[in-house]
């Protein structure tokens, strides 16, 4: 089995008191290639943009090749080779 290289546990984010996400797990193991979907509004950005720490999130963990970067600055995680969505990469795709 590959390693995790990007693990999400229980994960939280909150935007005020409007809870987004709600204990998300999900392991992306070396190789895989994984798919979000979803409806509108069902966190499927927020999950992705939280690795970088916008928005933060207020529970659970993110690693990255074992490496807790949940409270990291946005520059340690870019250095550490995730690279950050564009915006508006797939506004053409729903």
């Amino acid at each position: 089995m590959s390693e995790v290289m990007l693990e999400f546990r229980e994960v939280d984010v909150h935007y005020g008191p409007i809870q987004a996400l709600q204990q998300v797990s999900l392991q992306v193991r070396q190789g895989e290639t994984v798919a979000l979907i979803g409806a509108n509004g069902a966190g499927k950005s927020t999950l992705l943009m939280s690795i970088f720490g916008q928005p933060r999130i207020s529970g659970g963990q993110i690693l990255f090749q074992g490496t807790d970067i949940s409270q990291r600055s946005t520059h340690f995680v870019a250095s550490s080779g995730i690279a950050r969505p564009r915006k508006g990469g797939g506004s053409s795709l729903t």
